[in-house]
């Protein structure tokens, strides 16, 4: 028979806990308040990541469109006025992260190949600059918010 692990209590545990009844009851309501205590704060914070997200996307569009590419002539066809044609992306690291996580969940980012989370840019046709500024100001909107974010690219 074991003590209850309260200083100055006497009474003998109750089953596999290290507590007595009173204790113990004590105990699990606590610990139900703790996980309605971290709930409520993960709510609050997914709530900023959707704000903070929707302020990246929006830096991104207007930085897309606000590119202007240098157009593309390739011998014997029209000029291609959107420049060259490639991909970009938004990586946040690490992938365990807490934006990370929420990110995968609710706004289309997916597991990068060398870790974390990346989201692809598929706005702007293949406009490979148009791309890159909508990448760009997508991971400074981040980053701003304290998010290890970067943006890559690569021409097609």
């Amino acid at each position: 028979m074991s003590i209850c692990a309260i200083s100055d209590c006497e009474a003998a545990t109750v089953g596999k806990s290290k507590y007595c009844a009173e204790h113990r009851a004590i105990a699990r309501v606590n610990f139900k308040a703790k996980i309605e205590a971290d709930k409520a704060e993960r709510a609050a914070r997914y709530e900023t990541f959707g704000v903070l997200t929707a302020d990246a996307h929006t830096a991104g569009m207007i930085a897309g469109e606000a590119a202007v590419p240098v157009p593309m002539h390739i011998k014997g066809y029209e000029p291609i006025a959107d420049g060259a044609c490639g991909f970009a992306w938004v990586t946040v690291r690490p992938g365990n992260s807490s934006y990370a996580i929420w990110a995968k969940k609710n706004a289309g980012f997916n597991s990068a190949y060398r870790g974390g989370v990346q989201l692809w840019v598929h706005a702007f046709d293949q406009s490979l600059t148009r791309k890159e500024a909508f990448a760009r100001a997508f991971a400074d909107t981040l980053r701003a918010a304290d998010i290890n974010a970067y943006s890559g690219s690569r021409m097609d």
